[in-house]
């Protein structure tokens, strides 16, 4: 159903990233996504909570990851939240870059862009980074 929304409000546990992914096929599939969108949505999910759980929330139980599902008429729109410290997009390396090759960060960044059509990040007015991110029918 157009306009249908969806929160979860999870623990930063390395676990969430799992109910989270379950969560968002679960919404994705109700809302007509064929298996290729499911996989790609599944890959997205995973990379931007665990960088919330572990980037953002530094893992710390007390603090929490939200999650909002909502089905546009363009597509699945899929916002992530964390409570850290928030973060600078372009002053992550990018990880295709020769001198990055072997470096273990950007990589999570990559492929939340190449799975879905629209990414973009900001810093939460009261402390935090916000993923948003767009699955297109």
């Amino acid at each position: 159903m157009i306009g249908e929304i969806k929160e979860l409000n999870l623990p930063s546990l390395l676990e969430s990233v799992d109910q989270a992914a379950s969560e968002a096929e679960n919404f994705a599939r109700q809302n007509g996504f064929d298996d290729s969108a499911l996989s790609a949505i599944d890959m997205a999910m995973r990379e931007a909570v665990a960088n919330a759980v572990k980037h953002g929330n530094k893992l710390d139980e007390s603090k929490r990851v939200e999650i909002v599902f909502i089905n546009l008429q363009k597509g699945l729109e899929i916002t992530i939240r964390d409570f850290g410290k928030g973060f600078d997009v372009d002053e992550v390396p990018d990880p295709t870059n020769p001198e990055n090759l072997l470096k273990a960060n950007g990589r999570g960044i990559l492929f939340m862009r190449a799975f879905m059509e629209e990414v973009e990040w900001s810093n939460h007015e009261t402390g935090g980074t916000v993923v948003k991110m767009c699955k297109l029918r």
